[in-house]
């Protein structure tokens, strides 16, 4: 900026605001806070050096990650935004294995609603395994809901797997 009002950074700094300052155009002293959680997560050497080696055409998107980053290190300093992710991965895991468990439903309660000859429970489970992969149900994750769950073993019902609470986990355990 220069002039009379210094951006985020040389206010927090205490410096004088250049004309040519880097981080005047993505540290606006509007946003104090931006530029706080940038610095103490990444330190305002690095972020300029940062910035200096990057086209101006891409400093605003490099600028956005960082901020996105920092904030996600103060929220879990160890993993940062990739613990986000796999919380959501895991999330996401989760609700295909329910969707599946709930598509199999569905289609026990619609065999069961056909008029076909009575075979052994053995053949019959087998045949609703192997209706339910030659069809699409559940996508990927069919193969690894089917072996946890038997489909119609009374005649009637599906039993559910234990689900388990969601939990932070990390990529790497």
């Amino acid at each position: 900026m220069g002039g009379n009002t210094p951006c985020a950074s040389c206010k927090l700094l205490r410096r004088r605001c250049a004309k040519e300052c880097i981080f005047a155009p993505y540290f606006p002293p509007e946003d104090p806070h931006k530029f706080a959680i940038v610095h103490k997560v990444f330190g305002a050497s690095n972020v300029s050096k940062m910035l200096q080696d990057l086209p101006v055409h891409q400093r605003a998107d490099a600028v956005s990650s960082l901020v996105y980053e920092a904030n996600a290190r103060m929220r879990d300093p160890v993993y940062g935004c990739v613990g986000a992710i796999s919380y959501l991965q895991h999330q996401v895991s989760q609700l295909q294995m329910q969707l599946a468990v709930a598509q199999a439903e569905i289609l026990c309660f619609q065999m069961q609603q056909q008029d076909s000859s009575s075979p052994s429970m053995a053949q019959k489970e087998v045949d609703e395994k192997s209706f339910l992969l030659q069809n699409g149900f559940g996508g990927n994750f069919v193969p690894h809901v089917l072996n946890n769950v038997n489909l119609c073993p009374s005649g009637n019902n599906v039993v559910f797997p234990q689900e388990q609470p969601l939990k932070r986990e990390s990529l790497w355990t």
